[in-house]
């Protein structure tokens, strides 16, 4: 099984990002699961969502404690929450951040492998909005393909209809922009 949290800021997607990763696994034959966990609901607090995948059914109804990856969505959650708490060993920290996944290494002391991206610059060039889940979602599947890149097209055409093809655009873009540090 394939366990992935995701901190983001409320109204930035990481919700939504969890279900179009379960979407795009279901409609690979695998089984999924995407739920949230949140406090006062409201635009900017914190916010965690989680997601499942496996080739069997799956039985847990627990957040998420030990992730294989961590996305995050906001680069000002990394200096404010721990991301990596729990993260496996040979987990995955994939960071919406400015910096390099050595800068950011050095800067936060952090020892897992590293997927980075500028997932803001991005998103702000082709959809003219600093909203990053889609974009993320191609960093995460560059650090880890959990499911093959072109599962998640259709799933993203449903959810987003005419505005699609940018999301499609910053989801490859962030694909083939994302830095993996060892």
């Amino acid at each position: 099984m394939i366990e992935v949290r995701l901190h983001g800021r409320g109204g930035q997607g990481a919700v939504t990002s969890a279900e179009l990763l379960a979407l795009a696994a279901i409609n690979e034959g695998k089984y999924a699961q995407a739920f949230p966990s949140f406090g006062p609901e409201r635009r900017g607090a914190p916010v965690i969502a989680f997601c499942r995948i496996d080739d069997k059914p799956i039985r847990i109804r627990s957040a998420i404690y030990k992730p294989d990856l961590v996305l995050v969505l906001d680069p000002g959650i990394l200096r404010l929450v721990n991301v990596t708490s729990g993260l496996k060993e040979d987990g995955i920290l994939i960071a919406n951040t400015k910096y390099s996944g050595k800068e950011l290494r050095k800067e936060l002391g952090i020892k897992h492998p590293l997927a980075t991206v500028n997932a803001t610059h991005i998103a702000m060039e082709e959809l003219g909005l600093p909203i990053t889940n889609t974009t993320m979602l191609g960093s995460l599947l560059k650090a880890r393909e959990i499911i093959p890149f072109d599962s998640l097209i259709d799933p993203l055409k449903k959810r987003f209809g005419r505005i699609a093809e940018k999301n499609i655009k910053v989801f490859t873009r962030a694909y083939q922009e994302t830095e993996l540090t060892r």
